[in-house]
């Protein structure tokens, strides 16, 4: 018998599947075996379907025979295995409040209440599952369900074409796909949609929608006072071809670092690139970890600096940003001077060996340096004169010499 077991009884399991002796099956296919209530239940649904004709016949009279309030508690209850909830949907002749039960249990399969949707010829229990937005835009089928059953009340109709227009029409606007992000619990996505003037345009809601997937800082854990006025004529408008430079520019800083790239890759860079100024501050300051690392590479300096102020970037990151040369010296000095980066040693390393990193920076982080990094540096021909002579003085005063 193909049944899945929620009980750890180890007699119910031997039960069920058969290896029990006939004697105690049969027993229990009465519901005269001493189990307990939740085990019992799970044994009597699975015998019902039994391939045995005497001990299913047995089952569905025991079943029949339950109490009506003992039923009733058991649906309600969150420990009731899932196939006494489907067993009982599936009756049509039992109690209403019984189906109302289930169809409000936590722990009853969508396809089981899809089904019940589709079956039932009670108006009032269609509108109790109307009422459950999420359920429908999570199982669309649902809806389907409501709609195509000729038993529908006109609430339950109007709720269920409601969330239908809403969330699963062809034509979504910026609001309505905010709105299925935010049932879907999706809040710091749904901002941004909100938020967002790259998905104003219709015509790019999907890539948005896209864009919105790799969201994962609320509006409350961000931080934009760093921004200051002076930023603020940095985020003009790009023309088509100024926006395609600095996509070319970021797949081939991407190129040199990680050899060919895939072509999801590049498409996703594409969609990210589509964003004007402003929404690709927003991205980099609330985005995930692939958000970070595409937009750490745009030449803007108030889009990289965003993505040091992202509250989700890790230390790993930073120290890989750390060493990059392609990043704007801002970003360099933002982190030379921040407390939190400056108290990692691998940080501050990569910062000396960076030859972007400004000068005045570098000669502070000096000091800090081990003896064997500071002589390392006195010979790197890729920093400044002034930082190689500056790390030889500092080496040979260690050293004694």
């Amino acid at each position: 018998m193909n049944f899945e077991i929620e009980s750890q009884n180890p007699v119910v399991k031997a039960l069920i599947e058969g290896t029990a002796p006939e004697p105690a099956r049969m027993a229990a296919s009465r519901g005269l075996l001493p189990l307990p209530q939740n085990d019992l239940l799970e044994v009597l649904v699975a015998f019902a379907a039994s391939e045995n004709a005497e001990i299913a016949q047995n089952a569905r009279e025991a079943l029949a025979e339950q109490d009506a309030d003992a039923v009733l508690l058991a649906v309600r209850s969150a420990e009731t295995p899932v196939s006494f909830l489907n067993y009982f949907a599936g009756r049509p002749k039992a109690p209403r409040a019984v189906h109302e039960a289930i169809l409000l249990n936590p722990r009853t399969p969508a396809a089981t209440i899809i089904s019940f949707a589709r079956n039932t010829d009670n108006g009032e229990l269609l509108e109790l599952i109307s009422t459950n937005q999420q359920l429908m835009i999570q199982n669309p089928a649902v809806i389907d369900a409501i709609l195509n059953n000729p038993a529908r009340t006109t609430d339950a109709e109007r709720r269920a074409s409601e969330t239908k227009r809403e969330f699963f029409e062809k034509e979504r606007g910026q609001q309505q796909i905010a709105n299925e992000l935010r049932a879907q619990g999706k809040e710091a996505a749904a901002e941004f949609i909100e938020q967002s003037e790259f998905a104003q345009n219709d015509a790019a809601l999907e890539d948005a929608l896209f864009i919105a997937s790799m969201i994962e800082v609320p509006d409350s854990e961000t931080d934009d006072s760093w921004l200051a006025l002076e930023y603020l004529e940095e985020l003009y408008e790009e023309t088509e071809e100024q926006r395609q430079h600095v996509v070319n520019k970021i797949i081939g800083d991407f190129r040199f670092e990680e050899g060919d790239l895939e072509h999801e890759r590049v498409s996703v860079i594409n969609k990210v690139m589509q964003m004007g100024m402003k929404d690709r501050v927003k991205l980099a300051m609330k985005g995930d970890r692939e958000a970070r690392n595409i937009l750490i590479r745009d030449p803007n300096r108030v889009v990289a600096q965003a993505v040091v102020q992202n509250p989700r970037i890790t230390e790993q990151e930073v120290e890989k940003i750390a060493a990059m040369r392609s990043v704007p010296e801002d970003v360099l000095r933002q982190l030379a001077n921040n407390r939190q980066w400056a108290r990692s040693y691998p940080i501050i390393h990569n910062l000396a060996r960076n030859p972007r990193t400004p000068i005045a920076n570098v000669m502070s982080i000096l000091t800090r340096l081990q003896l064997r990094d500071l002589k390392a540096i006195s010979a790197n021909k890729n920093v400044s004169d002034a930082v190689r002579r500056q790390a030889g003085r500092l080496s040979a005063a260690r050293s004694g010499r």
